[in-house]
């Protein structure tokens, strides 16, 4: 896998144009096209379908989180869009996430073609040690431990991978083994704003702490120059990869 096909860029715009246009200057420069809640919601699943007819690959990042009919019938609906890979929350529990890895394998058999990957993700990197105790009521846990257990009940329930802050990467590796896949936001380079995030890191260090892709957005799309940007991190990833002597 080449460096920059690591690189899921997250669409977080408000049109279809603003994201095709995205999507026409850095396809040849990421890996996957992030569509999350806020393109979603006010496009639609047909800016999806746009993306794949220029020959991108789409993360749908909608997190899934209801009752496990609910989620195992929207799993079915990712499925037949064609997705590469779409979320669920690991917090909806086992019966949740068995329900909806069964249904994804279940359409998938039936169309003839690969399922998507089911991410479900951890802890949002949002969230810090006193949210977690104060807001979500989770005590006597640190944030690593609630995210390893999540990404261990999600392998277990049939998940392909999770996503997870860079800095649980390594720990969930240990607990999960080196097929799961592990998709990590949170990433800023050093020369990016914070924004909103808590427990961030860079892409080179994500990639040494084991991510398998990582998501980037404003460090890319807010650029001076997108295109730059994007290289600027997959040659950061390169050299990450050339450390750990990953070929």
């Amino acid at each position: 896998m080449q460096a920059k096909e690591r690189i899921i860029l997250a669409l977080d715009v408000d049109t279809e144009d603003e994201a095709m246009t995205l999507v026409e200057k850095l396809r040849g420069h990421v890996g996957a096209f992030k569509v999350g809640m806020q393109l979603y919601t006010a496009v639609g699943p047909d800016v999806v379908r746009r993306i794949q007819n220029l020959g991108g690959s789409v993360f749908v990042d909608l997190k899934f989180h209801d009752i496990p009919n609910t989620v195992a019938s929207a799993g079915r609906v990712m499925t037949r869009l064609g997705c590469a890979m779409f979320t669920t929350h690991a917090a909806g529990g086992t019966p949740m996430l068995s329900a909806l890895a069964q249904a994804v394998k279940d359409e998938a058999a039936t169309l003839g073609v690969e399922p998507p990957l089911v991410l479900a993700v951890t802890v949002l990197t949002s969230i810090d040690q006193r949210i977690l105790e104060e807001d979500l009521l989770i005590g006597g846990m640190s944030v690593k431990d609630v995210a390893v257990r999540w990404a261990h009940l999600a392998e277990a329930a049939g998940a392909g991978g999770v996503i997870c802050s860079p800095l649980e990467t390594a720990a969930i590796r240990a607990a999960c083994g080196p097929r799961f896949k592990l998709v990590t936001p949170g990433i800023r380079p050093r020369w990016a704003a914070k924004n909103d995030q808590r427990r961030i890191t860079t892409p080179g260090e994500a990639v040494k702490l084991g991510a398998d892709y990582i998501v980037v957005g404003r460090a890319i799309t807010q650029a001076d120059d997108p295109v730059s940007a994007a290289r600027r991190i997959g040659e950061e990833i390169e050299q990450a990869e050339g450390e750990l002597g990953v070929k």
